[in-house]
């Protein structure tokens, strides 16, 4: 089973740039999600899935954390993903910095972490 939370929108301030730590930017996350758990979809039961409110949370959390790196904010969310999301066994995520702050016309840069429980 995967769960997919699209297009979380956060308003956070990383960036290599002096002006990004005062100015901020706008982001987007999508996470995904595999389980070989199942059982929910029969239970009915909100404790034996994942739950999408718990991985947005995770991603609200460490957005607010400022770093230099989008890599270093989607290594930490998958990390979290890993420690408080037990059941999963492999997860995605993809961090977007809409209108970067470089030359030209650059709708996002986005930078994807993804892999398998170890």
């Amino acid at each position: 089973m995967r769960i997919d939370v699209k297009q979380i929108k956060l308003y956070a301030y990383h960036g290599c740039l002096p002006e990004e730590a005062v100015i901020g930017s706008h982001y987007e996350i999508d996470l995904s999600v595999i389980t070989s758990n199942e059982q929910s979809s029969l239970s009915d039961e909100l404790s034996e899935t994942i739950d999408y409110v718990l991985l947005t949370k995770i991603a609200t959390e460490e957005m607010a954390i400022r770093s230099r790196l989008l890599e270093t904010v989607a290594r930490r969310i998958l990390e979290r993903i890993w420690k408080e999301a037990p059941t999963s066994d492999f997860a995605e995520v993809s961090l977007s910095k809409l209108s970067p702050p470089i030359e030209g016309d650059v709708a996002r840069v986005t930078v994807v972490f993804s892999g398998s429980r170890q």
